[in-house]
């Protein structure tokens, strides 16, 4: 019996990349994968890719757009008229852009698409999580059943090792000053590491976990594909496939060991640091509150 059976994963960035090597490792596994694109055929383009290498993987597509938040809401509603749990959450996807657009919800799109989804889909997606954990803890000690602790909830949320980067609370959207993808994206990436400390926090008790994930570079990904020159050259000629790189976060999804293990960010199967504000309790709430602020979340 595959160690997934009868779990229910939603990853978001599966149609390419990172986030397609970790539905294709759920799927491997026996989880039903709901598999998440810009639009019906990308996921359903997904899933064909998945099926390539699991010809028997257990999937369904799901249309969603990260960037616009109304998307993200349709989203999480058809899911949830489907499924009442969610044992795995991953969320993979993101972009990098070479020039500042706005959403139609007025936000910059990387801070839309880095962050708010990040945010908002969990966000929408919790009581499913908290179903699921408690539907493992009930059939814990029953004949046959894996234990409650090895069946917890999961978040993963990709991220990155952030540097000395910081939050600037003044300009979460990289409104002012010229723009670039050099300060864009790696405030979105201690974002990142801060919303899953808080996510981890507020959900201490409920048997759902949340952890970030550092895969390292990872090579031939559409991620680039906008910003092209030097960066994505050393990406793709540094970078592990994304097979090697969607190890990590696969391991805390799916093992025993992590089961228990909340609020910390990873590489490599160990956990790295957060220095700076990666680590500041208040950083955490000031960033959770100004993202509830602009989903219109209570």
């Amino acid at each position: 019996m595959a160690s997934m059976d009868g779990t229910v994963a939603l990853v978001t960035g599966a149609a390419s990349g990172l986030g397609k090597a970790v539905a294709t490792g759920l799927a491997r596994e026996g989880a039903l994968v709901v598999v998440v694109g810009r639009s019906g055929p990308r996921a359903e383009e997904a899933m064909r890719g998945i099926r390539q290498f699991v010809p028997d993987a257990r999937l369904e597509p799901l249309a969603c757009d990260l960037s616009v938040q109304s998307s993200i809401r349709a989203a999480a509603a058809e899911f949830l008229s489907h499924h009442d749990r969610l044992d795995v959450l991953v969320n993979a996807a993101g972009v990098f852009r070479k020039e500042r657009h706005e959403t139609p919800d007025g936000l910059e799109l990387t801070f839309a698409t880095n962050v708010m989804a990040y945010f908002l889909l969990t966000n929408l997606l919790l009581d499913a999580l908290r179903n699921a954990a408690a539907v493992a803890d009930r059939d814990a000690g029953v004949a046959g059943q894996p234990s409650g602790a090895a069946r917890t909830s999961r978040i993963v949320n990709i991220a990155s090792k952030y540097g000395n980067t910081k939050l600037k609370f003044d300009d979460l959207q990289t409104a002012k000053g010229r723009y670039s993808y050099l300060r864009s994206t790696p405030p979105t990436m201690l974002a990142r590491v801060l919303l899953t400390k808080e996510f981890a926090e507020r959900l201490h008790g409920s048997g759902v976990v949340a952890n970030a994930v550092h895969p390292g570079l990872v090579k031939n990904t559409s991620l680039l594909l906008d910003v092209g020159g030097p960066f994505r050259w050393i990406t793709n000629a540094l970078g592990a496939p994304a097979e090697t790189a969607a190890d990590t976060a696969l391991w805390l999804a799916m093992s025993k060991e992590t089961a228990a293990v909340s609020g910390k960010l990873w590489a490599k199967r160990k956990e790295l640091p957060t220095p700076g504000m990666g680590s500041d309790p208040e950083a955490r709430k000031r960033l959770w509150d100004a993202c509830s602020h602009l989903a219109e979340l209570p």
